[in-house]
């Protein structure tokens, strides 16, 4: 039910109802610390239709938001370690997961200093994908109207990952390596680097990335070039994932339920409404013990 609906039942005006329950957040949260932090989440979203964004920080341990930041960039995390972290608590963060911005990367190196930082597995498939679309694309622009038809809705095929195709599919993708080459080439080395995320030991991951770099930069095709730089650049930062596997699961099902948040804030165009509903759905509030547990759920 959005905060609309839930004004309409009460027969008060949306506005009421928000500044009641920014009220009440506020004074549930004045005085409040974050406690037990140690695996740190960061991440950004998008609200008032995509205008404007903030950075959102979560405990990966305890699947909650700790911190709601109105912007993007390094000032914003820099004022989140600032303002709401002791240099204590920034020491016995161990572990952070996050995109390969230097925004983050930069802050949480800066800020933890005893923290590994881990590379968002999801922001590292994401960029592949992305190269291996920029392959099909360039290839797409050099066909005529009958090549095209041939590889007409390739592109999510090649973004599946291979238990989810069916044979048909296989079949499909398997014939490219006579029909286009280049296509073939990358979509083999995409899913070839797939099996990084399996290993359960560094000292071979790290020699398997090294073997698959060298094959990508040896495809010839520039936008897999590109993300091999992009590799090379947070290689140790990507191989942490096999010492702390964190995996999106966590941030994914926070982000579901950030959307979930998002709808039930329709009608709100500023980040407070926004974030008083994170907070009371999904944050760290210290919920005083005669308030129904259900009144948290989705």
């Amino acid at each position: 039910m959005t905060q609309k609906a839930a004004a309409a039942i009460l027969k008060m005006a949306p506005s009421t109802l928000s500044n009641c329950l920014h009220r009440v957040i506020t004074r549930v949260r004045t005085g409040h610390t974050i406690r037990g932090l140690v695996t740190l989440g960061a991440d950004e979203i998008a609200y008032c239709k995509g205008r404007k964004y903030a950075t959102i920080i979560y405990d990966l341990d305890r699947s909650h938001v700790v911190w709601v930041g109105r912007g993007l960039g390094r000032e914003t995390i820099d004022r989140f370690f600032n303002e709401q972290l002791s240099d204590g608590q920034k020491q016995r963060i161990r572990w952070a997961s996050c995109d390969r911005g230097r925004a983050y990367t930069g802050a949480i190196q800066h800020h933890c200093p005893n923290a590994t930082l881990v590379i968002d597995r999801f922001h590292v498939v994401k960029a592949l994908n992305e190269a291996l679309d920029a392959v099909r694309k360039d290839e797409w622009r050099g066909l005529d109207k009958r090549g095209r038809q041939a590889i007409k809705g390739l592109r999510w095929m090649l973004g599946m990952h291979a238990r989810n195709r069916s044979k048909k599919q296989s079949r499909f993708l398997n014939a490219l390596r006579t029909s286009n080459r280049r296509i073939h080439r990358a979509w083999v080395l995409k899913d070839e680097f797939g099996r990084i995320w399996h290993f359960t030991y560094p000292g071979a991951a790290r020699q398997f990335l090294k073997r698959w770099m060298t094959a990508a930069l040896r495809s010839r095709l520039p936008s897999l070039k590109t993300f091999v730089t992009t590799v090379r650049n947070h290689f140790d930062n990507i191989l942490s994932f096999i010492e702390r596997p964190l995996t999106n699961a966590v941030g994914e099902g926070i982000n579901r339920l950030l959307k979930i948040v998002k709808n039930r804030a329709s009608g709100f165009r500023g980040l407070e409404p926004f974030a008083d509903l994170i907070f009371l759905t999904i944050g760290d509030l210290d919920i005083p013990a005669h308030i129904p547990s259900d009144l948290r759920t989705l």
